[in-house]
């Protein structure tokens, strides 16, 4: 569904990606792990039009994407939930979960995402009146998730879901995006929480420095013992 052919990204004249190739199959979480300024927001940001400077190929459902605007590639049906959440704060939770179906593409059949959308996560609906800057950090996670599947999407970016999460949470949100993707979704899970990413995706990718160090199945790299040590600590 996705595809990256010998991607580069740049700041001014800084390369920050180098030679990126990469794909995620219809259906599957595929991960794209790394610490903190390995490039991951940044690739994120590449494949969903916000970043420009680019040079290399992205193909989305077999289509050239890569100068398109961020708008076209929403009405394709390839949406990006940021990092951070970047919620509308003085919007109600329910009001920032239908901004998500302002594009054409996810117009027919709102009401019944909404509803998936409080099946999906119970709290957003006892929520749904109170402002989104009243949230606590998950429910907030909670609400960037929803308001991407509002723009029914054919593959959804999570850049960087857990951040700031309390463990417990980290692992409901986790749970929740592994369900979202046997519900019929693709994902593509952006994130530096090694172990939790791993444990649900499908195919995996480590980004350091902006070159891709190393790639396997999720299960695979998790029983890596290279992986293990330098991202792991184990």
């Amino acid at each position: 569904m996705l595809k990256i052919n010998n991607l580069n990204a740049y700041y001014d004249e800084v390369r920050v990606l180098k030679d990126i190739c990469m794909t995620a199959k219809r259906g599957e979480i595929t991960a794209l792990i790394g610490s903190n300024a390995s490039g991951k927001t940044t690739l994120s940001s590449c494949i969903s039009g916000i970043h420009e400077k680019v040079k290399g190929k992205i193909e989305f459902d077999g289509k050239d994407i890569t100068n398109l605007r961020s708008d076209e590639i929403v009405e394709m049906g390839l949406v990006q939930v940021p990092e951070g959440r970047l919620l509308f704060p003085k919007l109600t939770v329910r009001e920032n979960l239908e901004l998500g179906a302002y594009c054409k593409r996810s117009r027919h059949g709102r009401v019944q995402r909404l509803q998936y959308i409080f099946n999906l996560f119970p709290r957003l609906e006892e929520r749904q009146k109170q402002y989104a800057g009243s949230l606590s950090g998950g429910e907030a996670q909670m609400c960037a998730i929803g308001r991407g599947i509002m723009s029914n999407p054919e593959l959804i970016i999570l850049d960087e879901p857990s951040l700031g999460l309390a463990p417990i949470v980290v692992k409901e949100i986790m749970a929740t995006i592994k369900r979202i993707s046997e519900e019929g979704t693709t994902v593509f899970l952006v994130e530096q929480n090694v172990m939790q990413s791993l444990k649900i995706s499908h195919y995996a990718y480590v980004l350091e420095n902006g070159i891709v160090k190393a790639e396997g199945g999720g299960n695979e790299l998790l029983e890596s013992e290279e992986i293990r040590k330098a991202y792991l600590g184990l």
